[in-house]
């Protein structure tokens, strides 16, 4: 496998919030891989392939005279990144039953200890999208259910949903990065049944699931929830979060329109975790 470049940006904020995460958001719309929120601001990674040293032009939230957003840049290899996750990253406590560490934290005691090493990867439980989702899924019986993570970035939804009993089990990112990641984490974590996809919406054709559960940004979902409605069996259900109360509507409108029901969500800090049911 060939190990790319990526280019870190430090980025210092203040107030730090909600700055932060509208800043994390819009980074990732324009090809940002990889966040890690820190005391005044967050890194985030991209593959410099991909980068350009004009390419934050388009970022609107560094042009807003209500925030002080300042950033540094340097090239770092992607077999550094452990070592500068490991200086940020504490354990994260889902609730009373699931914690997700990594394998240098101290074995917790309790129901879903999930271990993950993000390298380059996004979903660590940090993030309010990816915390909110494993809320749902601690919330609801997956048992024999099957389930389908897109853009599963390190596989900690599909993990969890493995640990309550799901089966089959798929994951899917179109990040070669992820892919890799996300397969060291199921054996990491001891699901081998879980499958590990590289690729995007086209590998669904002919697929049905239970359950999907989806932490993309907005401009995805709206392309993809057509798809996934198809892929859905009777009364399935259509987990979707990675984008603002804001965009709530339009997100609604697009699930109705094929045919699925709002039924429940989550908020924490303007983003949004947004569960929806088949209407047949």
């Amino acid at each position: 496998m060939q190990i790319n470049s990526y280019i870190e940006y430090t980025f210092t904020v203040s107030p730090l919030q909600p700055a932060t995460d509208i800043l994390i958001a819009q980074l990732g719309e324009i090809g940002f891989e990889s966040f890690v929120e820190t005391e005044d601001g967050a890194l985030a990674y991209i593959q410099k392939d991909d980068w350009s040293d004009d390419m934050l032009s388009s970022v609107q939230i560094l042009s807003n005279p209500n925030f002080e957003i300042d950033y540094n840049i340097a090239e770092i290899e992607q077999e550094n990144w452990n070592a500068t996750w490991e200086q940020n990253f504490a354990p994260i406590q889902v609730g009373d039953a699931c914690v997700v560490r990594a394998p240098f934290h101290e074995k917790p005691k309790v129901t879903y200890d999930i271990v993950i090493e993000p390298k380059m990867s996004f979903g660590t439980g940090h993030h309010e999208t990816t915390y909110m989702m494993m809320q749902h899924i601690l919330n609801h019986d997956f048992t024999g259910k099957s389930v389908l993570d897109m853009g599963s970035g390190t596989g900690v939804l599909a993990i969890l949903a493995a640990m309550k009993g799901a089966a089959p089990v798929e994951a899917i990112d179109i990040d070669n990065w992820c892919y890799i990641n996300a397969m060291e984490n199921v054996e990491r974590n001891q699901h081998p049944e879980i499958k590990v996809f590289e690729g995007d919406a086209s590998l669904l054709e002919g697929k049905k699931f239970d359950v999907i559960i989806a932490n993309i940004n907005r401009n995805i979902l709206l392309e993809d929830i057509p798809t996934y409605a198809k892929c859905l069996n009777s009364k399935g259900l259509l987990f979707l979060s990675g984008f603002y109360q804001e965009d709530m509507e339009i997100i609604s409108d697009k699930c109705k329109e094929v045919g699925l029901e709002f039924v429940s969500n989550i908020e924490n800090n303007k983003w949004v975790a947004v569960k929806f049911q088949t209407l047949n």
